[in-house]
Order: structure tokens, then C-alpha cells, then sequence
């Protein structure tokens, strides 16, 4: 089913876009804000000219519809201060077939010194990545240093695959000030993740912010040093979660805290999942190898659309170590809830319902 999905975004990367000075407005390269003339081609050539240049530089998207096939903005620019400002919509075609084997609608790849500042994105159901670095099926790309700031996403609850924002292989990456609604995870965060940030989101409907799923390939990257902050859950599937394949692999999740977090009416709040196996495919009988340790649950608070508020599944050859759960109340139907551990080590610091089974 085609689902519109909209995003309004704000990402900076490295540089203030106050600074840039060049001027590059997609209308002198071709592009026709009718929602109806391809424009692609257009954006290209107008950040290629960016790309090239030595000073610090806009491309400027001026109020309109933008029709927009799948588009690659690729790295290794001249310039390390290109800003990209949209006061347009961004559209992708109703035509699936358009995006032929593309794996994302637009994208960028190993980009740095790059802002993205305002406007609409008005995906018509695709699946869209704005890529700070992704991997294996979506995009390969590495990016340090990313700011994204006020973003709206929005989607129906049950369209497939439309995560709101996919952080992986990045490096100081902080997401805050954002509205996210989707039918996947709000934010997805995959391997070699280090030092992200995301605070004052709110989330919902969707599957929450996962951790994962890590660990399907023996060699991986790790992720560490993640903090959610000031984070508000409406009605998802999910709260926080920790997800990883039930399969060898040297990968780990390390220094995470889910600290000052409001959930209403969320089936899974707390929940570390390390028996992933869909459809029970390539991992039955097997256990996960990814090691989770030091992982700080702080001041959260809600409502449970199930029983089980706290689920700790932890690996029985890895047990999750240095769980830490202080100042934690979740209730269902204006009872405690219940929690739920196998293969845990932890402790809890004070008040902590449901009733801490660490």
C-alpha cells in the first residue's frame, strides 16, 4: 500500500550553514518545481558543481514539488561546507517501478561538511534513508559529526519497512527536537555506532528505538556509547529495545543509558531480545554471541498495553552484565506490571516497579 511519507528535516553535519557563501539554486541546473518534470537529473549536476567548488557553498530548492527518482549524493568533495537548503517539497514518483533496484530514494554517501536544512520530503510510501552511514542492503557510507535537529516523519502505523531514521557506521551522531510516526522502528540503530546522542523525541506509532538487531554476521562491529534522553513513547510496539540474532558473532553493545522516559500505552518498555531468529531460519539451536554490558535505565515512567513491562532475554553463553535499573515505575491497568529476566546480571537503585527479578 502506498503510504505518504513526509519529513521535515533538519541535519547538520560539521559546518554552520550561515557560513556558506556560493550560491547554487536547482532552477538555473534545469529542475521544475511543478511535482510533475523529473528534476533528478537537475539535483545531481547542482551538487556536483557544490561538490567541486573550494569555497563554501548552498544549493538552494526554492518553494514547490520537486519530482525526484532515486538520487545518490556522493562524497569526497572539495568543499567541507556545503549546505543544502530546501524551502520545496521533495517528491518520489507514485510509480514504484521508477525506483527500479535502488535500494533508498535519496541518500548520502561518505559525505562530510554537510548541512541539510528544512523543507518537505514527501516519500509516497518508499522506503526513505537519509543516510548518515548505512550498510549491507541500504547504503554503503560512513559520516562523523552529524547533527539532525527538528525532523518530522510521519507514516501510517501498519506501512512496511519505514523506519524513520537509521543510524549505522557513524561517529558523533545526535538526533534531537523530533517528531517521529511510522509503521518500523523510530530510530534503528545498527553496527559500528559510537558516541550518538538523541534527546527530546517523540516517538509513536511504531516500533520504538531499537538497538539491532546486531550480531548476524560473525564479524561486527560494535556499538557503544549511546544515550536516550527526555524521550516521549505513544502507543508503540516498542520502547527501548536491544535486539540481536541468535548466532556466533564477536559484535557487542557497551555505555548505553535510557535516561528521563515517558511511555503511554506501550506493550514492550524495557526489552533485551538476544534469541532473534525470524521465521526460525539460519539460527535455530544457536545462541547469540554478542556481548551487552553497562546498560543504565533511569527515571522512566508509563503505562503498559501488556503485562510484561521489563523482558530481559539475555545470550546463556553471554549473559547481559552491568544492567542497571534506578528510579523505574511502569504500570498495567493501573496495577504493577510484571518483569521478566533469564541471563542477566544487575542491580537496581531506588524505587524500581514492576518488582526487579535481576
Amino acid at each position: 500500500m502506498a503510504m505518504a511519507l513526509i519529513l521535515f528535516i533538519i541535519l547538520s553535519i560539521l559546518v554552520n550553514p550561515s557560513s556558506a557563501k556560493t550560491n547554487y539554486n536547482v532552477l538555473s541546473f534545469g529542475a521544475r518545481g511543478n511535482g510533475v518534470t523529473d528534476s533528478t537529473q537537475a539535483f545531481i549536476n547542482a551538487w556536483a558543481a557544490a561538490c567541486a567548488s573550494t569555497e563554501p557553498t548552498t544549493i538552494y530548492v526554492p518553494k514547490g514539488r520537486y519530482l525526484l527518482g532515486p538520487v545518490a549524493f556522493k562524497g569526497g568533495c572539495k568543499s567541507s561546507d556545503i549546505t543544502l537548503r530546501i524551502d520545496g517539497t521533495l517528491v518520489a514518483p507514485v510509480d514504484f517501478r521508477v525506483l527500479g533496484q535502488a535500494e533508498n530514494w535519496v541518500s548520502f554517501d561518505q559525505v562530510t561538511g554537510v548541512s541539510i536544512i528544512g523543507g518537505s520530503l514527501d516519500a509516497k510510501g518508499s522506503a526513505l534513508w537519509v543516510c548518515k552511514a548505512q550498510a549491507g542492503t541500504n547504503c554503503h557510507n560512513r559520516a562523523t559529526d552529524v547533527l539532525v535537529e527538528g525532523i518530522k516523519v510521519i507514516a501510517s502505523g501498519n506501512s512496511p519497512n519505514t523506519d524513520g531514521i537509521h543510524v549505522q557506521q557513524s561517529t558523533n551522531v545526535k538526533i534531537i527536537n523530533s517528531s517521529i510516526k511510522t509503521g518500523d522502528d523510530c530510530i534503528s540503530i545498527g553496527p559500528a555506532t559510537n558516541n550518538l546522542w538523541i534527546e527530546g523525541v517523540t516517538c509513536g506509532p511504531g516500533h520504538g528505538i531499537s538497538i539491532g538487531s546486531l550480531g548476524k554476521d560473525m564479524e561486527e562491529e560494535g556499538v557503544q556509547n549511546v544515550t536516550v534522553k527526555n524521550t516521549v513513547f505513544k502507543g508503540t510496539q516498542n520502547g527501548l529495545r536491544i535486539k540481536s540474532w541468535a548466532k556466533p558473532s564477536n559484535g557487542f553493545v557497551k555505555g548505553v543509558q535510557f535516561i528521563d522516559i515517558v511511555m503511554q500505552n506501550v506493550q514492550n518498555h524495557i526489552i533485551i531480545d538476544q534469541n532473534y531468529c525470524p521465521h526460525n531460519l539460519n539460527c535455530p539451536g544457536q545462541v547469540s554471541g554478542v556481548k551487552i554490558n553497562n546498560v543504565l535505565y533511569q527515571n522512566i515512567r508509563g503505562t503498559s498495553a501488556t503485562p510484561v513491562a521489563i523482558k530481559f532475554e539475555c545470550s546463556t553463553k553471554y549473559p547481559c552484565k552491568g544492567i542497571k535499573l534506578q528510579n523505574v515505575n511502569l504500570t498495567y491497568l493501573k496495577k504493577v506490571a510484571q518483569s521478566s529476566c533469564a541471563n542477566v546480571i544487575g542491580t537496581t537503585m531506588g524505587l524500581v516497579k514492576p518488582d526487579n527479578c535481576l
